[in-house]
């Protein structure tokens, strides 16, 4: 008798990974981060509560990573998964893999990381999720920095990296904080996205980059 091959059990933690990733994200969509539970996660899975906390401390530790995930997914599946392309992908640990082009023209590599940001944005696997966490971490302090620390810090760093990149090319002044300079662009996308206050398109994504680099007075 031939004997059967030992179960891959590394096959079988991905199979179990995957299934809480999107057992987490679904229900912090559906019910809100209060009343997701480690539980309920577990359930909806189909693994044991043991398994969640043999790789993860806490419900945040999962979401986040989850979150990770799906941000790498979504770059990868747009093109953008390597250093050339025009979006920051993650592994789920949260390492960065990738970079802001910089093709010499700043403008162009704004937009095109913009663009690459309203997909994500629009994209309903992101978006509940994404909204029930921010609104969270308004009024949880903790998840609030946690959730600051680990998935936008990164992605800002890589703004910031992009525009010291233009000073010393000569593109942007010297004096410039790369830091106040990437929210002129950043954050009005993030408050429409987040309040609805008017459509999130590829032409409003460029505006914001004109607008920010060109200035608002005649010349």
């Amino acid at each position: 008798m031939v004997p059967k091959p030992a179960p891959d059990a590394t096959r079988r933690s991905e199979k179990s990974r995957r299934a809480i990733y999107a057992a987490a994200l679904s229900l912090v969509a559906e019910v809100g981060y209060p009343k997701t539970t480690v539980e309920a996660i577990a359930a909806r899975a189909g693994v044991g509560k043991q398994t969640i906390y043999r790789w993860w401390s806490s419900k945040a530790d999962v979401l986040l990573e989850a979150f990770l995930d799906l941000a790498e997914q979504t770059a990868r599946e747009a093109g953008h998964e390597t250093a050339g392309d025009a979006a920051a992908a993650h592994d789920p640990a949260g390492n960065e893999t990738a970079a802001i082009p910089d093709t010499g023209d700043l403008a162009a590599d704004l937009k095109a990381v913009l663009r690459a940001t309203v997909d994500e944005l629009l994209d309903p696997r992101f978006d509940a999720p994404a909204r029930a966490l921010s609104a969270e971490g308004v009024v949880n302090e903790q998840l609030g920095r946690v959730f600051v620390a680990r998935l936008l810090e990164p992605q800002l760093q890589l703004y910031i990296a992009r525009l010291r990149s233009a000073q010393d090319a000569g593109h942007v002044r010297r004096e410039v904080d790369p830091r106040i300079a990437l929210e002129l662009f950043v954050s009005p996308l993030a408050q429409r996205w987040l309040q609805h206050t008017g459509p999130i398109t590829y032409d409003y994504t460029d505006t914001l980059v004109d607008y920010a680099l060109y200035g608002l007075a005649p010349r």
